[in-house]
């Protein structure tokens, strides 16, 4: 436990200084969108690309694990879609707990797999972006099309499939693993500059989701942001647990998919909800009462399953 608590301070300790830095505005707010851009579109996918490729995962149980994954997800969204009319709220606020309670952090996941267990760990944390986050959009902008205020044509199932298709992490690990997968190396050139522009991805990426925190919202929310980290926390670890034991997976990768299931809800989130209808204010809450959940069930379901 020590060791995994050790591993997970320093992520956490950069979200606060995220949070610290935004709250008391020592720097620019319009620092925050251009951080975050450059890390979604070149950071992260060079990290993953350059880990992907040198990853040695013939013994990672790559197929049970991306099942496990994606059924525990699917299972829970289908629970959160039956929930809607015992909520007794809005559509728009609907939708705001309906993704909340199953789409991932991806920039944390990544973040401590690397800091216990370097490239490997990134490259089980490719595995799980490729099983789940492709399912998490096209689930969540269908229910919004569906439920949403005002989406007004800006998304539809079918755009969202073209959006995922073109998401940079998924593009990164789609290159990373089939240059694996035939044997080939990187570049002389090309291999250290994806390992520069891959070490500015974590230290970024956590200062921006800590300055996504907005405790204004949390409050207002509290209710149902409760509600929705209990089943982003616990139920989703839970069943994640359950289908993955049953499936034989072990050692490192089920630790990692323990990890992946137990992140706090996506930042992206808040960019649907407000494209699409949602409820900004209540998504930004559970966003911020999910990452604060984390620093606590995060490191325990990682202990339990390790």
């Amino acid at each position: 436990m020590s060791a995994i608590i050790q591993a997970l301070l320093p992520v956490f300790i950069l979200i606060i200084i995220g949070f610290a830095i935004k709250r008391y505005k020592l720097v620019d707010d319009g620092l925050w969108a251009p951080a975050e851009r450059i890390t979604y579109y070149v950071f992260f996918p060079s990290l993953v690309i350059g880990s992907a490729v040198r990853a040695n995962l013939g013994g990672a149980d790559v197929w049970p694990m991306g099942f496990s994954l994606f059924s525990a997800t699917f299972i829970v969204a289908m629970i959160a879609l039956a929930m809607r009319k015992r909520l007794e709220i809005t559509d728009s606020a609907f939708t705001s707990f309906f993704q909340g309670t199953f789409r991932p952090n991806t920039y944390v996941g990544i973040a401590v797999a690397f800091v216990l267990w370097g490239e490997i760990g990134v490259g089980l944390m490719a595995i799980a972006i490729l099983a789940v986050v492709p399912l998490a959009n096209l689930l969540a902008v269908s229910v919004m099309v569906r439920f949403g205020d005002t989406h007004d044509g800006v998304r539809t199932p079918k755009r969202a499939f073209i959006a995922v298709a073109k998401n940079p992490l998924i593009i990164g690990c789609i290159i990373g693993f089939g240059m694996n997968g035939l044997g080939l190396g990187l570049p002389l050139v090309i291999e250290p500059l994806l390992d520069i522009l891959g070490r500015a991805a974590l230290p970024v990426a956590l200062l921006a989701v800590g300055a996504g925190m907005k405790m204004d919202a949390l409050k207002q929310n509290a209710s149902v942001s409760i509600q929705t980290t209990a089943i982003k926390l616990v139920v989703l670890p839970a069943l994640t647990w359950l289908i993955a034991g049953a499936m034989g997976v072990e050692g490192i990768p089920f630790v990692a998919m323990m990890l992946f299931a137990s992140l706090s809800s996506s930042a992206s989130s808040y960019v649907l909800a407000r494209e699409m209808g949602g409820d900004g204010p209540l998504m930004a809450g559970m966003i911020t009462a999910t990452t604060i959940g984390a620093i606590v069930t995060m490191p325990l379901w990682m202990w339990l399953a390790g």
